[in-house]
Order: structure tokens, then sequence, then C-alpha cells
């Protein structure tokens, strides 16, 4: 496909431009959630798999969705229909690993799928969106702020690799082989080292997603909380300090 060209006095008709709103924007995203059959999972799964191992790959996509489409933000909804998936399944297993009933493990999917990923990323997103348009914009480019939608497609890209390693891969471990959910040195040294891994990737990729963007400036402090977040890691082990023990002691009180 071609990048979408603009009319030569570099103006939009009336029809062209209620068609790039926000909301109409957010209307064929929503609208596409009911056709399963027009979403592209293959594509999807592509992501998910280069979120590991060249997320730039990834955002480089962002780049051709802009040139063709006139849009940073995704305008197929399939990601998030894995990711919600993934999160589903990841959840019932952390409901057997700690021996819930159904009711229990209902009770713990509502929370994490309404509250930690919904809730939570939309004021991250928000968030994110707010600072980067108040304090990161180049002065030239106050008319090309970030779009909320691609601050929540950074969010969900930077969530995922999170969930992987802190809702399934950790799973392993909370019962079995080291286990993670114990108060000696190897259990919450592997299960604070997942943790670290887990947060650092969700920062290496929240600071990816916003530096792909020409209209941003001074990116590089979205790495900053690396620093405080290799202290908290250092701090926890010299303390004790299991984060895996306490995930779990707080998805059992929620759910009494």
């Amino acid at each position: 496909m071609l990048p979408t060209t603009l009319p030569q006095n570099g103006s939009l008709s009336a029809r062209d431009a209620a068609r790039h709103t926000a909301g109409a924007k957010r209307y064929k995203y929503l609208r596409r959630l009911l056709h399963f059959k027009a979403m592209d999972f293959e594509f999807a799964v592509w992501q998910m798999l280069y979120l590991f191992t060249s997320p730039q790959r990834v955002y480089r996509n962002f780049h051709y969705r802009k040139q063709t489409k006139d849009q940073w933000a995704r305008d197929d909804p399939a990601f998030l229909v894995l990711l919600s998936i993934w999160l589903c399944v990841s959840t019932v297993g952390f409901g057997l690993v700690l021996d819930m009933g159904f009711v229990e493990t209902l009770k713990l999917l509502l929370w994490v799928v309404f509250i930690d990923c919904i809730g939570v990323g939309l004021l991250i997103s928000t968030l994110m969106w707010f600072i980067t348009n108040k304090y990161l914009l180049k002065p030239p480019s106050k008319d090309y702020d970030v779009e909320w939608g691609y601050a929540f497609d950074v969010h969900l890209n930077a969530f995922y690799p999170l969930l992987v390693i802190l809702h399934f891969l950790q799973l392993f471990f909370i019962n079995h082989i080291v286990v993670i959910n114990s108060d000696w040195f190897l259990g919450y040294f592997v299960g604070n080292s997942l943790w670290l891994t887990a947060i650092g990737y969700y920062l290496y990729i929240t600071f990816l997603g916003y530096n792909a963007l020409p209209q941003l400036q001074n990116t590089v402090v979205l790495l900053y909380p690396f620093a405080l977040l290799v202290l908290l890691y250092i701090l926890s082990l010299s303390l004790g300090w299991n984060f895996t023990k306490g995930l779990c002691w707080f998805y059992k009180y929620r759910v009494q």
C-alpha cells in the first residue's frame, strides 16, 4: 500500500476530516470487535512474538500504519482480543495454583480483567497521554499531538510481556521447582528476578513506543525509572521481600 496523500493545499475535505476524528476511529475500532472474521489474528500473533524478540519491528509497523491510514493507533482489535484470552487463561491458572474454588477463581478473573487490566490500563494510558502531550512535544508539533489510542496501544504492547512472565512463567515456580512462594533466599531471588525482568520489559517497550513518534523529544526520561527499579530489586533481596508471595496473598485476600 502507498502512503495516503493530502490535497495540494494540505487541507482535508469535510467528509475526510470527519473520518479522521477520534470518535470516528473509536467507532470503527469498537465495531470490528463484533466481526471476528475481519480481524487479523495472524498478524497479532506476529506482533506478540516480536514484542519479546524485536519490539522495534512492531513499532516500525506503526509507522507504516501512519503512512497508509493516517493514524498511529491500531484499527484492528485482534491484539486486544488475544491479550484478553491470555489474561483469562493465566488467571485461571493462578486460581488452580492457589487452590481456589470455582467462585473464587471467577471473582479473581473479574478483578484482574476489569480492574488490573482495563482500569489500570486506562489510567496509565491517560496519564502517559497527558505527560507526553504536555511536556514532551516538540514546539513546532503542537498540532500533531499523541493520540490517546496510541498511548493505549503502547500500554498493551508493554503489558503483554509482563503478563506472560508474571502470570504464566511464574506459575511453574510458585509451588514447584524453586518454590518462589516461600521465605528462603533462592525462592524470592528467582521470584523478584522475574518481577525485575517483567517490569523492565514494560519500561523498555513503553520507551520504544514513544521514542518512535517523531513529534516527541527527550523521551529518554521514560527510562529513568530503571534506576529506581534496580535499587528496589537490590533492596528487596537485602531485606528478604518476596513480591510473588505478596501477590499471592493479595489475590487470596481479594476473593475472600
